[in-house]
């Protein structure tokens, strides 16, 4: 009989070896060929959170 209460491995603390947490989340708009070339990278999520630090380094750079 499952527990009730869920799996107890998920019930512990998330850790992470990151300098900041990701805790925070955003929805974007983008094309459908955009988004198919996006979830052809072996990490989609990591892969446009380095997009994303470049541009902003690259802006900052600028200014």
């Amino acid at each position: 009989m499952p527990n009730p209460r869920g799996n107890p491995e998920s019930l512990k603390p998330f850790t992470t070896d990151r300098e900041e947490p990701l805790t925070e989340k955003m929805n974007i708009r983008m094309t459908k060929t955009m988004k198919q070339e996006v979830q052809q990278q072996e990490n989609p999520p990591e892969f446009c959170r380095q997009a994303i630090q470049k541009a902003l380094d690259e802006q900052n750079k600028q200014k």
